[in-house]
């Protein structure tokens, strides 16, 4: 008997195109398929891997790329500053003069100094130089015991603050080293070519080594220190001093001496700081002599 295609299956020809070969499989290949991403996940992953490799090709739109974005440059941005801030506690930990300090820290940068290498630092200075940052008694007194609790060191445009906290979190004291500053007192050390009567700062007041001399040593023995601050730095200088001439204003409580040396047929002048009180005491025994 033939059946139209409109006709209704039998339950057996409906038994046979149900359970047929392709049916069979395609069920057992759809079943292994959910069966292996259940247990394997590679769809997530093959999906992953995709977008990954392609990540770099689509356009980063929208506010969860942007969120994502902020964060990473956050995480670049903190690891970058605790980086520098590292480096910049092992540079200070490693510094044996005041010019390391400020080329350590850059503006804004910060750091805690102990008090014991910021008393390194200082000693390392020639007392002149030191009595110009800050006068030794009183360093004596903020160094002393617990007055002060730490010494904050903090980065400048030209140079570094430094400020003496105590246990209260208040400052007792701040200190700023300007890099100019410090190249300068150094480089007092170094004497310049010529002789005192090339230098208009001292005209007028350029005595010979004798006469200056003799008026210094009548001045009390406790006042001849704050006129001759770093006498080692003489001491130093290879040469006879020719003249002395006197510096024709005050610095910061202080004046310059000029001492003219003559070796091997060059003139040099080397400057040195002086109490401008003491400095006063001998242009009138000066004045008095000269009268």
């Amino acid at each position: 008997m033939i059946q139209k295609w409109h006709d209704p299956f039998s339950a057996g020809e409906w038994a046979r195109r149900t359970f047929s070969f392709f049916n069979l499989g395609l069920l057992i290949l759809t079943a292994a398929f959910g069966v292996s991403e259940f247990r394997f996940d590679w769809c997530e992953k093959l999906m992953g891997s995709y977008l990954l490799a392609t990540n770099n090709l689509r356009p980063e739109t929208g506010a969860l790329w942007e969120t994502g974005r902020q964060t990473s440059n956050a995480h670049k941005s903190l690891n970058r500053i605790i980086t520098q801030r590292e480096d910049s506690r092992r540079s200070i930990q490693n510094a044996d003069s005041f010019s390391m300090v400020i080329e350590s820290l850059g503006p804004g940068e910060w750091v805690t100094l102990e008090k014991e290498q910021f008393k390194t630092l200082y000693l390392a200075l020639s007392p002149g130089i030191g009595r110009q940052l800050i006068d030794p008694s009183h360093l004596v007194w903020l160094l002393n015991g617990n007055i002060t609790d730490r010494i904050f060191c903090e980065g400048m445009m030209d140079g570094v603050t430094l400020y003496f906290i105590d246990s209260r979190n208040q400052v007792i004291r701040e200190i700023a080293l300007k890099k100019n500053t410090i190249e300068e007192i150094h480089s007092r050390n170094t004497p310049v070519q010529g002789r005192l009567s090339e230098i208009e700062a001292f005209s007028g007041r350029i005595y010979s080594v004798e006469k200056f001399f003799e008026a210094m040593f009548k001045l009390p023995d406790e006042m001849i220190p704050e006129l001759m601050v770093d006498p080692e730095l003489l001491l130093k200088q290879e040469g006879n001093i020719q003249a002395v001439g006197i510096w024709n204003e005050a610095d910061g409580g202080f004046i310059k001496l000029g001492f003219e040396f003559l070796y091997r047929g060059q003139d040099r002048v080397l400057m040195i700081q002086a109490r401008e009180w003491a400095v006063w005491q001998l242009n009138l025994i000066l004045k008095k002599e000269g009268s």
